[in-house]
């Protein structure tokens, strides 16, 4: 008996849309936000695909910042974002970047916030004024950190006089081995530099991994 053969027929599953690697048909879920990393080293959202299709550049405005009773006048991108714009501020004002807050239409702007979406345009006017509790927060973290620099440095240092020391103690036990008489003077000396180094380690205060490396010397 001869067999018969049959023919399918029907758009193929790899075709345009149904592909399943990562084909752009639709009827899908939309695609979850990127996030992009600007060259001021702001975190943004990343704009959609057909905004970076454009071959036209996009145009460069001058908005008119007022801080205080002083107007600044700032060149920039119409497509930058509102963090971009206080480090631009920074030289200008004299103000930390993390300590500004700026205000468009009577409303503060996030600092991820693209200018353009949030309908800044040429020569618009935009309102900077200082956040006292950022600039506290900020400078609270500085004096921590200055704080665990220099407790690190200290540990530094202890354990490079701890292992002068224990090179001593390694001579004296040597002597001792080979038979030799050492004074005991020179062994309470040395016990009494050792202690010394221990109460020094002590008095460090120490948080995270400094606290881990006081640990590590003591034992």
């Amino acid at each position: 008996m001869m067999r018969m053969k049959t023919k399918v027929t029907g758009p193929s599953p790899l075709r345009n849309g149904g592909s399943t690697f990562g084909g752009g048909g639709g009827g899908g879920e939309p695609a979850a936000h990127d996030w992009e990393l600007r060259p001021g080293g702001m975190l943004v959202q990343k704009r959609t695909p057909d905004s970076d299709r454009t071959a036209i550049p996009p145009p460069t405005i001058r908005v008119r910042v007022k801080y205080g009773s002083i107007y600044h006048e700032i060149s920039i991108n119409s497509q930058a974002t509102f963090g971009e714009l206080k480090k631009m501020l920074t030289g200008p004002t004299g103000l930390h970047h993390q300590d500004q807050k700026l205000l468009y239409k009577d409303k503060e702007r996030d600092s991820n916030a693209f200018l353009d979406m949030a309908g800044v345009k040429d020569k618009s006017k935009i309102v900077l004024v200082e956040d006292p509790i950022s600039q506290e927060k900020r400078l609270l973290e500085m004096r921590k950190t200055a704080k665990m620099e220099k407790a690190s440095k200290s540990i530094s240092e202890i354990s490079l006089e701890v292992d002068r020391l224990a090179g001593q103690v390694s001579a004296l036990e040597t002597i001792i081995t080979k038979g030799g008489k050492v004074a005991e003077k020179d062994v309470l000396n040395l016990i009494e530099l050792l202690m010394n180094q221990l109460l020094k380690l002590d008095g460090i205060m120490a948080d995270g991994d400094v606290k881990l490396q006081r640990k590590m010397q003591v034992y």
